[in-house]
């Protein structure tokens, strides 16, 4: 029974939930906050407004630190006393061994700090709020790089830009200088006979950082700049290179003074040695004025060895290739050039991504988890080649690269790229297809470099990145409509598919039985329903766009076979509760096709890793997919939904003080999380599959998904919960959802949460969006995104009517048909109207499903100038 005064309905408590956004005291410990650009490199804002990891040299740089790095201000009431803080707050976390490194002096961890700050973390801005009562003036810096849908261009730009807000809260005027230095690390770590040159631009003034030491093919060769919009700065091409700790007490003696005079001196450092370079901007403040300060620091280092861990300062036997960025900017300059120039609408416009993502009303949780993972595209997970194609690594590790390749059987999982920036993920299937594709159908899942070699070529096919390749091809011509891209891709798609025929499912029942690699990095010996509700999702893609091209046959064929797996699926495998793998050691004679080839089992032993009559969390993966892109149930619905619900009852643990891992450990103790596995009813292996233990939050939020397209919209939300509790601060980097790696790619799975709680499905091709919101549906609002436009959706539904709302920030959407999920019955429909800006348009409502679904008479085009606004009036 609930307590007295509390709701009956436990969604309600999710919905109550303040925002997660917001950081203060020990959640600023581990905070790390990614800001550049995809392809680009990062450097990451730390919780209390210090500049750490800088990621900028084609490599993770976990723990690199520069020397002397950090914006300070110098501040004097009119008749008062000056004061001087470094632009940070109180450090936290440990605080020993702080000679150097991230807590040292070469931080200014010694110089006067402010009181107090909190860290406000909302994707792409990141923003220190400092509290000092001995302060005059009110500071907060904020970060971001340019994230604007669609835009891959400015996505990718190689910058973190700062901009320091400054008001004056005092009853007299208050005289101040901003002071940022930036150490010229080019050359890293491999530094000398750098060179800082003073600059003054068409659109910014600061410094430009090179060296003279490397050659223009080398992996070190490069530039940095820092530099300003504001015309007014003082410039310092280096600090004097003085010994012992003078130099520090020079630059904090001008600091504390408000000085700092010009130096135009730009002769190259020592070999070994480097410079600091500062610029500096006075401002006056009258009494409630406010101003804005852009700092940008920009880079440019073209010659990209690709970040293997056997690669040592910048020698190295793998391939180089120049950065896709390279190809556009001829220096860090250049950069800085292009954002001073363009910073207004740089800023708009990802403030315009903001503010429709972030005012969408989802429960915080779930915006934290959506919009925080998104930031795996701004860090060196992922990479650009020179022409323009996208490549990842699964993730990093602190100094290189984990897991390479775009590996299929890990991107399966991301659904982020696909919507927010389509153009980047097609490039990737035209990858797969392309060098990905073998003569006899296979496909290798890791894609190695240059494109098109022969590395790997004998790595055997993974069956769930194989057939995971299908559905994605589906689903990224869904968000496009580009059936140019379909007819040409559409034979290799095809051939993949059916390879399946050869060596996964022989005897073509639907079900496969040989031997499947997968993303535990191990085998399946049998038929399971992880590797088989893919297939049965792949079967079901290639024939809705069999059909749509006119191959009716192959059409018919694809669906013969999925309507066999189906029912054989789940008469063999389903236990009650949930789907069994049925072990079969004489696998491999369908086709040896196994990775681990030490562990194939001899005749009459059974296999190492497999689970059995295990409950496995990813058994309806290819269910998901199928809810996403509206492919229907693949099993018996009772059964998926029995089987939806088993995977939280099972796996599902309020905390893990007593869950033995004998694994890698991501979650412990009193952290709440998601097992990969569990043997209720008995039967573990003794060595079951590798990571089984484990927790990643990569499979809680496809998980997440699946119980709220199911209808267990609570469990779902106390999954996603439980996540981000973990990524508080306080423990781990909330930016930062490790596995196997920092920023690991399959996390981007978050992105299905807002897909299944909107209800959001969309075809191109058939001019149809469907929006039928599970949450808040009488007051709802949510943002989207699609191959040509990107906007918000949003509905009010009282007892007499029902209004709607598409609005375009950005593009074109073309619109036939408007699904609104069960908001209302259209029998009790009236009358409906349509406007598409100053236009009517004619319209009809009709049954669809559970649903209702709104034809237009005539395609309607929707733009930034004309939201399409719906009103209906109920009996």
């Amino acid at each position: 029974m609930a307590s007295k005064g509390k709701s009956k309905d436990p969604v309600r408590t999710f919905l109550r939930e303040k925002s997660r956004t917001t950081y203060s005291g020990d959640q600023l410990t581990n905070i790390a906050f990614p800001v550049g650009g995809i392809g680009a490199g990062c450097v990451s804002f730390g919780g209390w407004g210090q500049l750490r990891d800088w990621e900028i040299f084609n490599h993770p740089g976990k723990g690199n630190t520069f020397n002397f790095t950090f914006l300070s201000m110098y501040a004097k009431p009119e008749g008062g006393v000056p004061v001087a803080r470094v632009l940070q707050g109180p450090m936290k976390g440990p605080l020993t061994g702080t000679g150097s490194g991230q807590y040292g002096r070469a931080i200014g961890a010694g110089l006067p700090h402010f009181r107090e700050n909190t860290f406000t973390g909302e994707y792409p801005f990141g923003r220190v709020d400092l509290s000092d009562p001995g302060f005059p003036l009110d500071i907060s810096v904020e970060t971001f790089n340019p994230f604007i849908p669609l835009n891959d261009f400015d996505l990718g730009l190689p910058a973190s830009i700062f901009l320091v807000h400054v008001r004056n809260p005092k009853r007299k005027k208050v005289s101040a200088v901003l002071y940022t230095n930036l150490e010229n690390r080019v050359g890293h770590p491999n530094v000398g006979q750098n060179i800082n040159t003073p600059r003054r631009g068409t659109a910014v003034s600061g410094i430009m950082m090179t060296s003279r030491k490397h050659a223009a093919n080398s992996p070190r060769y490069g530039s940095m700049a820092l530099a300003t919009t504001k015309k007014k700065v003082k410039i310092l091409s280096h600090w004097p290179r003085l010994k012992w700790f003078d130099n520090l007490t020079w630059f904090w003696d001008r600091v504390s003074k408000g000085k700092l005079p010009e130096d135009a001196d730009a002769s190259p450092s020592l070999d070994d040695e480097t410079d600091i370079g500062t610029i500096a901007i006075r401002m006056s403040l009258d009494p409630g004025e406010a101003i804005t300060v852009p700092v940008i620091i920009s880079w440019h280092f073209p010659n990209n060895d690709s970040s293997w861990c056997d690669c040592k300062d910048g020698e190295c036997d793998k391939p180089v290739w120049k950065n896709y960025y390279a190809t556009k900017f001829g220096d860090a300059w250049e950069v800085a050039e292009y954002i001073g120039k363009e910073l207004a609408r740089l800023e708009e416009r990802s403030r315009a991504f903001h503010k429709a993502f972030f005012e969408s009303t989802y429960p915080a949780s779930v915006i934290d988890a959506v919009g925080s993972q998104i930031s795996i595209l701004k860090t060196t997970t992922c990479l650009r080649l020179e022409d323009g194609t996208f490549w990842g690594w699964e993730g990093c590790c602190d100094d290189c690269g984990c897991c390479a390749g775009t590996c299929s059987h890990v991107w399966n999982y991301t659904q982020a790229m696909p919507y927010l920036f389509p153009q980047l993920e097609r490039s990737a299937r035209n990858a797969d297809y392309e060098y990905g594709l073998r003569k006899d159908g296979s496909m290798r899942f890791r894609q190695s470099l240059p494109l098109g070699n022969d590395i790997g070529e004998n790595m055997p096919p993974a069956a769930d990145g194989q057939m995971g390749n299908v559905i994605r091809f589906y689903r990224d011509w869904k968000i496009c409509g580009d059936d140019e891209w379909l007819r040409k891709m559409w034979p290799g798609v095809k051939k993949s598919l059916e390879f399946a025929w050869k060596h996964w499912d022989a005897d073509k029942d639907g079900v496969m039985e040989g031997v499947q690699h997968n993303t535990y990095d191990i085998e399946f010996y049998g038929p399971n329903t992880m590797m088989g509700t893919l297939y049965l999702a792949a079967l079901r893609a290639a024939e809705e766009i069999a059909r749509y091209l006119g191959e009716d046959d192959k059409a018919e064929e694809y669906h013969a076979v999925y309507a066999s797996g189906r029912k054989l699926m789940d008469k063999r495998l389903f236990n009650g509760e949930w789907y069994e793998q049925k072990i079969m050691p004489s696998a491999h004679a369908a086709g040896r096709l196994a990775f681990d080839s030490e562990n194939i089992p001899k005749a009459g032993e059974m296999p190492k890793y497999q689970y059995g009559k295990g409950c496995l969390s990813d058994q309806m993966i290819g269910q998901w997919y199928a809810y996403m892109l509206g492919l229907g149930d693949l099993l018996d619905e009772g059964s998926v939904k029995k089987t939806i619900r088993s995977i939280y009852r099972y796996n599902f643990r309020k905390d893990l003080y007593s869950h033995p891992n004998p694994q890698r450990v991501y979650a412990q103790d009193g952290d709440s999380g998601t097992l990969l596995c569990s043997w209720p009813r008995g039967g573990r292996p003794e060595f079951p599959f590798p990571y089984s233990d484990e927790v990643w939050t990569g499979i809680e939020y496809e998980v997440a998904a699946l119980l709220m397209y199911a209808g267990f919209l609570d469990r779902g939300l106390a999954v996603v919960k439980a996540a981000r509790d973990r990524h508080d601060g306080t423990k781990r980097n909330p930016w930062d959802e490790y596995e196997c790696g920092h920023h690991y790619a399959r996390a981007m799975s978050s992105y299905s949460i807002l897909l299944a709680l909107s209800g959001f499905q969309y075809s191109a091709p058939e001019n149809r969006m469907v929006f039928a919101p599970k949450l808040n549906a009488k007051k709802f609002r949510t943002f989207f995104s699609v191959g040509s436009a990107w906007g918000t959706y949003s509905q009010e539904i009282n007892a007499k009517s029902f209004r709607s709302r598409i609005a375009i920030q950005e593009g074109r959407l073309k619109l036939k048909s408007l699904g609104i999920g069960e908001a209302i019955s259209p029998r009790k429909v009236t009358s409906i109207q349509v406007e598409a800006g100053e236009r009517r348009v004619a319209a009809e409502i009709e049954p669809s499903g559970s649903g209702a679904l709104i034809l237009f008479e005539k395609p309607v085009l929707v733009d930034g100038n004309s939201a399409l606004v719906i009103n209906i009036r109920l009996k």
